[in-house]
């Protein structure tokens, strides 16, 4: 990715990315494909499976919202803050329950409307409330303390680790474990695999696999809720009908699946700033015509991101060049 000024490329982001079919074939790669990094939210689809596939979570009623919600990096928009208050009321527990510190909504509505009411950011306002009323909730189904459940030799957190490790077709003694911006587990893991993971649930879905025909159909239908007004993972499944599975991670990391091609892919932007990461994902899925046509102004906006003075004037742009997102994979848009 470059960022240009005045037409000169001012800086550079190296992107490493893999492309990975539904039975492990690495197809392309940018860069290294076997670079571990840390998978930050894009695991949230994975780490709900254990309480999904139990029936822990139909046993508490939760439907498609909190399913949508517990995938979710939400904005923090008043529509994720009470799904997020519902489940914890329906599991008899308060927002003092989640382990999640509060943090200002990432959507810009929702931190308006945090602002303009004069309230404060509350646990419920953070992006991953609804993943941690989940860990809450399995906790609750297999009779473990709720305090704690954070932490990583906690029960509800081995079972996550377990569950990545199976989807991303390696043992758990090969994921490197962290503490992640939330609070709870975070695991480390070949990019190659990561995206292995998201085709495997693209194409377990399509095969009927009950549990990962939930997620997907959470994801895609419920689009607002894993992101939030104008965020990009809801811009991009929304526009894309159902046919993109997507979810965005921490410092320049996200996973995503095409559905109808039963393909995965996942990147990282070398030094995790955020302005080449959207670029980066729309380039990748330009290159497998998994794009509507024509696109929506408001996901066009991150092909070629304006970069803009204080006075509003367009000066530059970020954008992704010829062979500058991997060595081997050449995608111009």
């Amino acid at each position: 990715m470059v960022v240009t000024r005045g037409g000169l490329v001012e800086s550079r982001h190296r992107v490493h990315a893999a492309v990975v079919s539904s039975d492990g074939v690495l197809l392309e790669a940018a860069r290294d494909p076997e670079l571990a990094v840390w998978w930050r939210s894009c695991a949230k689809p994975f780490q709900v499976m254990p309480l999904l596939r139990s029936g822990g979570f139909d046993s508490f009623g939760w439907g498609v919202e909190e399913l949508a919600l517990a995938c979710a990096s939400h904005g923090g928009e008043p529509e994720h803050v009470t799904i997020a208050g519902r489940m914890l009321q329906q599991l008899g527990l308060e927002e003092g329950d989640l382990a999640c510190g509060p943090h200002e909504p990432l959507a810009a509505r929702g931190a308006r409307i945090v602002r303009e009411s004069a309230a404060r950011p509350t646990r419920l306002h953070n992006n991953c409330s609804g993943k941690h009323a989940a860990m809450l909730a399995r906790a609750v189904q297999i009779g473990e303390p709720t305090a704690g459940y954070e932490r990583t030799g906690h029960a509800v957190q081995r079972d996550c680790l377990q569950a990545v490790a199976e989807w991303c077709a390696l043992t758990p003694q090969a994921i490197s474990v962290g503490v992640d911006g939330c609070g709870v587990s975070v695991f480390a893991l070949p990019l190659a695999n990561m995206a292995l993971s998201y085709a495997r649930l693209v194409r377990a879905a399509a095969e009927g696999d009950a549990a990962s025909r939930r997620v997907v159909s959470a994801m895609t239908s419920q689009s607002f809720l894993v992101g939030g007004t104008d965020r990009f993972d809801t811009l991009l499944m929304e526009a894309c009908g159902g046919n993109v599975v997507c979810k965005i991670g921490a410092e320049g990391v996200h996973t995503v699946a095409i559905v109808d091609q039963g393909i995965g892919f996942a990147i990282k932007v070398e030094d995790g700033a955020p302005r080449a990461q959207y670029p980066a994902v729309l380039a990748l899925l330009a290159a497998y015509d998994a794009l509507p046509d024509p696109m929506p102004d408001a996901l066009r906006d991150h092909v070629q991101r304006a970069v803009r003075n204080t006075r509003g004037e367009v000066v530059g742009a970020v954008m992704t060049a010829v062979g500058d997102v991997g060595d081997q994979l050449e995608i111009d848009v």
